[in-house]
């Protein structure tokens, strides 16, 4: 093991619309509980230990979830917010500029967020091997050993023998190949699906980039440059990171460099790329079904069966995947599961919200429920905030709002009074009045708010005053 300081750097921005209806745009997988209690991200971070602490963590995620519905998920550990997604190269050497702006050069241990990875002691042991290595400016990637030929993964060739005990030297990179390609592949030997998990100095994949994609290299040092002279690097981030061309660190620096090794794993991992790998990775019963929720299952087999809010029963099905939550129902062939970003694309095409956020939407403050909404212009929700907690001080154009208090006390500022409403009690808030509701209390404040007007977007909002940094 190194002596140099190591920290993990975990990419948590990507949007998971392969496992809509559970994940989405402002609620992503990562940010899920698929295999036990533990988020993705946590169980990502938790596996972590004890090679790297909690506080070596930096999380690289959209400023969207940080300051949304991820808010509470993010708090422990230190961030990055891309103001808008450019994959994986500028995130990685925003990273690394970011780990050596105080003068040192740790190892960076690079995780996508929402892997499952089953044996953990097996990892570790693997990743202790890829840190030592990593002191001689090796750029190491873990390959996975692969059981089957497939299409929804990319591929790494190794050269023959190895250099060191259990590293070898990268031939070449495949991109997703056809099932006869990936077939091939098997039967040659020596190929390994790409997992996204990298182990390199921050100083060796810095000299990399600038020597392959100097365009991200310039805006990185723009970045380090200006938070130098004044401001935060966040706040530089924001200013210059949209200038940044959209690249993959695997297309755009490591098919092209010498210094990459693999680590050949076997430590059942899955991306849980789709709900059939969630099934793969899911406790079955005696009839190979993965039942969640309150399911009933009737001579069904072979079968993923969820569900979030109400009772799904089936009867009869088999190789189904059947996915339920408040607001959506999903059920797709097993093995047609990855076509679920087909549903994103129309539903984003018809301008709808059942992509983009579920009907109970966290924030910073607690979280809201929308019961129902009516195109004749009002909308029905139940609020609840956490002691302690508060709303922004706000106001809107087109709708007013009224609030009923059916458990805890608020504090409502209205205009230029600040009143309690207690239990059973109301208050009314018109179009365009500065407003703010509060939970002083130590007990969760649960309101239902009618809102009445010409629009009910969530965009028709302008903050004042506001405890989470949104604008």
């Amino acid at each position: 093991m190194s002596n140099r300081e190591v920290h993990a750097v975990v990419l948590a921005g990507g949007s998971g619309s392969r496992l809509w209806p559970l994940s989405r745009q402002n609620l992503p997988k990562q940010f899920l509980a698929l295999d036990g209690d533990a988020t993705l991200l946590q169980t990502t971070i938790n596996r972590l230990a004890p090679v790297i602490e909690g506080k070596r963590v930096l999380i690289v995620t959209q400023e969207a979830h940080a300051k949304g519905e991820a808010y509470h998920a993010l708090l422990p550990y230190q961030t990055l917010f891309e103001p808008i997604g450019r994959n994986t190269a500028p995130a990685i050497a925003l990273a690394a500029a970011y780990l050596m702006a105080g003068g040192s050069d740790p190892i960076m241990v690079v995780l996508p967020a929402d892997h499952i990875i089953k044996d953990e002691v097996q990892f570790r042991e693997h990743l202790s091997v890829a840190i030592a290595a990593a002191e001689t400016s090796k750029l190491i990637t873990f390959g996975i050993q692969p059981t089957r030929p497939d299409t929804g993964f990319g591929y790494i060739k190794t050269s023959p023998g190895s250099d060191q005990a259990n590293i070898f030297k990268v031939d070449r990179f495949t991109e997703k190949p056809d099932e006869a390609t990936a077939e091939k592949f098997l039967q040659e030997g020596n190929y390994f699906w790409n997992s996204g998990m990298f182990v390199w100095r921050a100083s060796a994949i810095l000299a990399e980039i600038k020597q392959y994609l100097p365009e991200v290299h310039g805006v990185v040092q723009t970045i380090v440059a200006e938070s130098r002279a004044s401001g935060t690097f966040q706040q530089a981030v924001e200013k210059h990171f949209a200038t940044m061309p959209s690249i993959s660190i695997d297309y755009g620096v490591l098919e092209k460099s010498n210094r990459v090794c693999l680590i050949p794993c076997a430590i059942g991992w899955n991306d849980v790329g789709s709900w059939q790998a969630v099934h793969e990775i899911s406790s079955h019963d005696g009839n190979g079904n993965a039942l969640q929720g309150n399911v009933v299952a009737v001579d069904c087999k072979n079968s993923l069966i969820r569900a979030d809010k109400r009772l799904v029963a089936a009867i009869g099905i088999e190789d189904i995947c059947v996915i339920e939550t408040a607001d959506a129902v999903l059920i797709s062939k097993s093995d047609q599961t990855q076509r679920v970003r087909e549903v994103v694309d129309i539903l984003q095409a018809r301008g709808s919200t059942e992509h983009i956020f579920h009907a109970k939407v966290n924030r910073p403050w607690g979280s809201y429920t929308v019961l129902e909404e009516d195109q004749d212009g009002f909308k029905i929700k139940r609020i609840e905030v956490a002691p302690g907690a508060r709303l922004s001080l706000q106001s809107h154009r087109k709708r007013s709002e009224h609030w009923v208090v059916v458990s805890g006390t608020a504090t409502v500022t209205n205009g230029e009074a600040v009143i309690t409403v207690n239990k059973n009690e109301s208050t009314y808030i018109p179009i365009g009045t500065k407003h703010r509701l509060e939970n002083l209390g130590n007990e969760p404040l649960h309101i239902v708010e009618i809102q009445v007007g010409a629009y009910l977007g969530e965009d028709d909002i302008q903050r004042y005053e506001d405890n989470y940094g949104r604008g």
